[in-house]
């Protein structure tokens, strides 16, 4: 081998071993990985609400509502005429009657109040009647199984607004409710149905009876935020021979007394679903008007001295009346009762206030939508449409 063909060679195997050792030191870039791809995203779904709950079936629904009229089991005032038990056992004969409704009313004549001086002065003492029992007795009503007192009558104030505080106080701190003096109304609630109490009266800062709009006015706001309203009044005049409703206004020695069927049919129509009338002191008959049940007057149902109690005035029903949760009248039922001194309130086996109440309804209202069973049970019955009762307003 010549000299030049090994130049030529050793050339050749320098550039082999140089391009060999450049692919070892620079690789060929490799072409960049593609992004993975996204995950895929589930499509949205929209979120199912709950179902809203069913409003209950208020028609299906039923409360019971027991009343009674004027009650006053007890007076200190001028003189000691308090019960021999201080009145524990007063309303025993009737609280099982009492206190086996939902809901318990009646009618509180004169103060509960410790001490105190009268509200108003009399010019004839042994004429004038002034009601005051201890705070104490408030746990007797509570006992009995009261749960609303109507505080909206013409002894509410016999101690002056004083008084009338302190018979709130009382009844509040035995757990009970109370209605009377101007915008004081009692709210409650039994098993979901909201009942308000509504008790007016014709005197002095009283919820006015004789305001009949603003009483329209007032039934109707509570109506609308109210399943049940029960509506109490005391008025129309006074004694044995005012048992028949006159379909006029009333009066008592110069006072203002009220047209009660205006005032209960007005209210009614108004919203109110029950309505309870007390003042006169003996028993009125009772009226299914459209769908509800108005009771005139419950008379005298507890009055320990003071109060006359002769004849038919101590005859008084305990009236127990079951609405469904919309208001409607489905049944009631009389329990007679006779006061007999010095006991309290008893179970009248010869039915006196049902016999009363039965006949005072058709002579005043000819067919008051209502039928009296022996047994004391009332049902409702079809009425013809009444005819509208005309307010008679004094041209005074």
């Amino acid at each position: 081998m010549t000299r030049a063909h090994r130049q030529i060679r050793y050339v050749g195997l320098v550039v082999a071993l140089l391009q060999l050792l450049g692919c070892a030191t620079s690789p060929a870039p490799e072409a960049p990985a593609e992004p993975p791809a996204p995950p895929e995203q589930a499509a949205p779904q929209t979120a199912e609400l709950p179902p809203s709950p069913q409003a209950p079936d208020k028609s299906a629904m039923r409360i019971s509502i027991a009343s009674v009229g004027d009650m006053m089991i007890g007076t200190d005032y001028p003189r000691n005429h308090l019960p021999d038990d201080d009145g524990v056992g007063f309303l025993a004969d009737v609280a099982p009657y009492l206190s086996s409704a939902d809901l318990t009313f009646g009618n509180l004549e004169g103060v509960l109040l410790d001490g105190g001086e009268p509200g108003k002065k009399c010019s004839n003492p042994s004429a004038c009647y002034l009601f005051r029992s201890p705070t104490r007795y408030a746990q007797h009503y509570r006992a009995a199984g009261f749960d609303v007192l109507s505080l909206a009558n013409n002894h509410a104030r016999d101690f002056g607004e004083e008084g009338r505080s302190s018979s709130m106080q009382a009844i509040a701190a035995a757990g009970m409710h109370h209605s009377g003096r101007v915008d004081d109304f009692a709210s409650l609630e039994f098993n979901g149905i909201r009942v308000a109490v509504l008790a007016y009266a014709v005197t002095k800062n009283s919820n006015m009876m004789l305001d009949y709009d603003l009483a329209f006015e007032t039934v109707a706001r509570f109506s609308a935020s109210h399943d049940i309203v029960v509506v109490s009044f005391h008025g129309g005049a006074e004694g044995t021979d005012v048992t028949h409703v006159p379909f006029a206004e009333e009066e008592y020695y110069g006072e203002p007394r009220g047209d009660v069927v205006w005032f209960a049919r007005g209210v009614v129509d108004a919203g109110a679903d029950l309505v309870i009338g007390h003042g006169p002191h003996v028993v009125r008959g009772m009226e299914n008007y459209n769908g509800r049940l108005i009771a005139y007057s419950l008379g005298n149902f507890a009055t320990y001295y003071g109060i006359s109690v002769a004849g038919i005035k101590g005859i008084a029903p305990i009236l127990t009346t079951t609405l469904d949760g919309n208001g409607v009248f489905v049944e009631g039922k009389i329990v007679s009762t006779i006061q007999l001194r010095p006991a309290g309130p008893s179970v009248d086996p010869r039915h006196r206030a049902l016999d009363l109440i039965r006949g005072l309804s058709t002579a005043d209202f000819g067919e008051p939508g209502l039928q009296f069973l022996s047994d004391g049970r009332i049902l409702p019955t079809s009425r013809p449409p009444v005819k509208p009762h005309v307010l008679q307003v004094s041209d005074d």
